[in-house]
């Protein structure tokens, strides 16, 4: 699944600052990603430890950058464009100390072009990686959220089944707009996996079967995609038996561009997406990537606090491989 991306990163080679730079996790991830010569690492932390607790856990780190922002000589160029970028909201003060903490001065080392790509959460609460990320990196032109999906990945004797699902994560209970950025956002990352996307607007209506406010949600927001992208395969209001299974797809929406054929699933609110993932998840047996940011002007993504070192590494070629 990752092949693609990897040779992306070979090609035009590029630096991810981790955040939680002492992480035995982390560490791992950083020193495979050395090994394996797919991405340069920036630690942060403070460099006595960050060696400390690689020596500890066996790990290579020779050669890779550790930065505490306790003695980073650039701190006062660093406050001055925080400061800049609050636009009033922060002084010097408030700055200086929000950058001594790895969320928001990881954050500022990609603002400022020392890296390409930022991965916390190994210790950091989702909140606490997407808000400095949304005060100082900000959305794209055009999108006004930042949403998230998952991919899902279930190796087969005939290759792998990939879907995406969005938004598992951010947004808990997603208006109209927002559901169209969703919507394009998730095509757009899973187009990067080799996904053709074929988007269904998840409801518990087909196409008007059912009634209530969440139905014309999605109906809306549905038409509201077909304009935003034309070219994009996208139904809805759909059930997911419809938006799967062919035969159901026969007697609920026969004729349908996407149902019996969808590969990207939005849900209409948080609660049903990550139930929905996290089932397809431990019953179906996909391996979930993600939380996947989507709709920043740079590449930063959040990790479980339950991650393991191999899924470090997978989601930093995958946030470096997105930018």
């Amino acid at each position: 699944m990752l092949e693609n991306l990897i040779a992306t990163l070979k090609a035009d080679p590029r630096t991810i600052v981790f955040t939680e730079g002492p992480d035995p996790r982390i560490l791992e991830a950083a020193s495979r990603l050395k090994k394996d010569n797919i991405l340069s690492s920036i630690l942060v932390g403070n460099v006595d430890e960050v060696k400390a607790a690689a020596a500890k856990g066996g790990f290579d780190i020779e050669g890779i950058e550790i930065i505490d922002p306790e003695t980073y000589s650039e701190m006062d160029a660093m406050v001055e464009k925080m400061v800049e970028l609050r636009k009033g909201k922060m002084s010097a003060e408030d700055c200086r100390k929000a950058l001594s903490k790895g969320n928001y001065f990881g954050t500022m080392l990609v603002k400022m072009g020392k890296a390409d790509a930022l991965l916390g959460g190994a210790t950091y609460s989702t909140a606490d990686t997407v808000r400095p990320a949304l005060q100082l990196i900000k959305t794209k032109p055009g999108n006004k959220i930042v949403s998230s999906c998952f991919i899902l990945n279930r190796e087969t004797e005939n290759g792998a089944d990939m879907y995406a699902m969005g938004d598992c994560a951010i947004n808990i209970n997603p208006g109209e707009d927002d559901l169209v950025e969703i919507a394009i956002e998730t095509a757009r990352t899973a187009k990067a996996f080799g996904i053709d996307p074929k988007v269904a607007m998840l409801s518990y209506s087909t196409l008007g079967s059912g009634k209530g406010e969440t139905v014309d949600m999605m109906r809306n927001a549905t038409a509201k995609v077909k304009e935003a992208a034309p070219d994009l395969a996208v139904d809805g209001e759909l059930q997911f038996d419809a938006a799967f299974s062919p035969v159901v797809a026969q007697t609920k929406c026969k004729g349908s561009p996407v149902a019996g054929q969808a590969n990207t699933f939005i849900f209409p609110d948080i609660n049903a997406g990550n139930i929905g993932y996290k089932i397809a998840q431990r019953l179906g047996g996909f391996e979930a990537f993600g939380p996947i940011l989507q709709g920043l002007n740079a590449p930063i993504n959040d990790l479980s606090r339950g991650c393991n070192a191999d899924e470090v590494y997978k989601m930093a070629i995958i946030t470096a491989g997105l930018k």
